[in-house]
């Protein structure tokens, strides 16, 4: 039994390589049970507490810590043992890129983490979290560059003419992705200022509709009618945009026209009538009513009110009631409203003069092209 044990191969003993794999499978054994039964339980107490950062803390201590002991115990164990250099560098190399991987994705998940809970925060935080998707990758893509700039720094090679050469490369891309870079930086403009979100309804220029998305380039739009309108980010940035989920009431100004017949007693009691009206829908505040002018066919009244609620829907439903009110109350008093008319005066040959409505005469010639 001892001279096998003490037969060599590779430049070790079969009796180190039993230690080192005892070793392995001994660590294995107390990392396994730290995991089922020390996390276990502490999973079980935080999940009772309202502080997300101990969730957090547990969390990446099983997801990232763990694995990354594993290898440790791997990589130590094998580090006792007499390897040709080739090997050993070949070792080293594959020990570092792992224990790398698994710090970068550390980082980045507290890094996040951190971020997260900051927007949380913030005013309407949880729709924020949400459209984070262009932070996380541009959040990822500085932590994993800068990650294996130390990668290969540890690994012996020089440092500094690789930040020399992305710096030139850099350069060269910005000035040939200068509208790509400038669409980028709008996202960070529209992320954090938020003059508009995903689900708001927006009009910019003669275009709207509902955003849907916003992305690290462009913000996709749906339109009332189906299709997708596609923004750059740059554009959205620049224009003037109105965003009608902001809006808490609808300020409304109609107008209606009654006959240059109508009496002046009902013209004064016009306005109460309006009110009286207006007044009555619900989620309505009356603003006023007032004789507003002269018309060229009419005597002209004008109608503010508010609607309480932003829905368009509830808009047109409360208008048309009104319609309808104004159309049957001023009916029953006798009252007509206006249409366009125009008087032609027209003399004769003998110098008569007499007058026609523009109505009248549009009556008489069908009547006369009837018969």
């Amino acid at each position: 039994m001892e001279t096998l044990l003490e037969q060599e191969f590779f430049g070790n003993t079969v009796q180190a390589y039993a230690i080192v794999l005892g070793g392995i499978l001994l660590g294995f054994l107390l990392v396994t049970a730290f995991k089922k039964i020390l996390l276990r339980r502490l999973h079980a107490l935080v999940a009772k507490t309202d502080n997300s950062y101990d969730d957090f803390a547990v969390e990446t201590v099983s997801k990232f810590m763990v694995p990354m002991v594993y290898f440790v115990i791997i990589y130590a164990g094998l580090k006792t043992l007499v390897w040709p250099e080739r090997f050993a560098n070949i070792l080293e190399v594959v020990f570092v890129v792992i224990l790398t991987y698994y710090a970068i994705r550390f980082v980045s998940s507290v890094i996040l983490m951190l971020l997260r809970t900051y927007i949380r925060g913030q005013e309407g935080g949880e729709e924020k979290v949400k459209q984070m998707g262009g932070i996380i990758l541009i959040v990822n893509v500085v932590i994993w560059i800068t990650g294996l700039v130390f990668m290969f720094g540890n690994l012996g090679y020089d440092v500094t003419a690789i930040i020399a050469g992305m710096g030139i490369g850099g350069i060269a891309i910005a000035l040939a992705a200068q509208n790509i870079l400038g669409d980028l930086f709008n996202y960070f403009v529209i992320f954090f200022d938020r003059p508009f979100e995903v689900g708001d309804f927006l009009v910019i220029g003669d275009k709207n509709g509902v955003v849907e998305k916003i992305g690290i380039k462009t913000t996709r739009v749906a339109t009332l009618s189906g299709e997708q309108l596609v923004f750059s980010n740059s554009d959205l940035t620049s224009s003037r945009i109105h965003n009608y989920k902001k809006m808490q009431r609808r300020r409304i100004v109609f107008a209606v026209g009654v006959t240059y017949e109508t009496s002046p007693e009902d013209l004064r009691a016009i306005p109460s009538l309006l009110q009286e009206i207006v007044s009555a829908q619900k989620d309505v505040t009356f603003d006023r009513a007032h004789f507003k002018a002269f018309g060229d066919s009419s005597l002209d009244f004008e109608i503010v009110y508010y609607v309480e609620n932003a829905e368009y829907n509830a808009y047109m439903d409360i208008q048309q009631e009104i319609n309808l009110q104004i159309y049957e109350q001023l009916g029953n008093r006798g009252i007509s409203l206006a249409f366009p008319t125009r008087t032609l005066y027209i003399r004769n040959e003998n110098g008569m003069k007499f007058h026609v409505n523009r109505s009248e005469v549009a009556a008489v010639e069908n009547g006369s092209s009837q018969n």
